[in-house]
């Protein structure tokens, strides 16, 4: 099976500018980042409820719990937000003006209100890639970029890279991680 094309730096660029461009941009834009900031699969970035990622004070959790049942393993993990990413919820919460009334609401909705199917959303995600050109792009190719670009800092060891990603085995994770050339040509570089 063919892995999801991993995007450089530009294509990400380019799929965001074509995201802009949607009528519910906002929601796109969130999808996506949830996928490239934090590695979520599709189907746990559709079961994301507005309380998962926003406090009882209405500001962006430092991290979200995800229960066995929509991770893909059947593990229950927290997932660490980054301050990039806790931006972008705060930016998509004040867009959106969730209260804390609403925090059992779906964080994304689709335009008949109701909330993603793991399925719906993937399509979705597939439909904007093909729309910015990027053939082989899918619903998983943010999770890889985020894995290979953790994989590719000296900062970030192989068992940590794992456990955010929510793997058992770090053979599995080995398999998300992209390797190009230049990636390559400046790890020789290093040396």
């Amino acid at each position: 099976m063919k892995q999801a094309r991993v995007p450089t730096d530009a294509e990400f660029k380019r799929v965001m500018a074509v995201v802009a461009q949607t009528k519910h941009a906002g929601r796109n834009r969130m999808a996506f980042m949830l996928s490239y900031l934090a590695g979520l699969r599709v189907g746990e970035i559709a079961s994301l409820k507005v309380g998962d990622v926003i406090d009882g004070d209405g500001d962006a959790r430092e991290q979200l719990r995800l229960s066995a049942e929509v991770t893909k393993g059947g593990h229950a993990r927290v997932v660490f937000l980054s301050e990039r990413l806790r931006k972008e919820i705060r930016r998509y919460r004040q867009d959106k003006g969730f209260s804390v009334i609403a925090v059992a609401d779906p964080l994304l909705v689709t335009q008949k209100r109701t909330a993603f199917s793991a399925n719906t959303l993937c399509q979705l995600m597939g439909q904007l890639y093909r729309q910015a050109g990027l053939e082989g792009a899918t619903s998983h190719s943010g999770r890889r970029w985020f894995i290979t670009r953790l994989a590719h800092s000296q900062a970030v060891s192989a068992k940590v890279i794992m456990e955010l990603a929510g793997h058992r085995n770090l053979s599995t994770t080995q398999r998300y991680i992209d390797v190009r050339d230049d990636l390559k040509r400046a790890a020789v570089e290093l040396l």
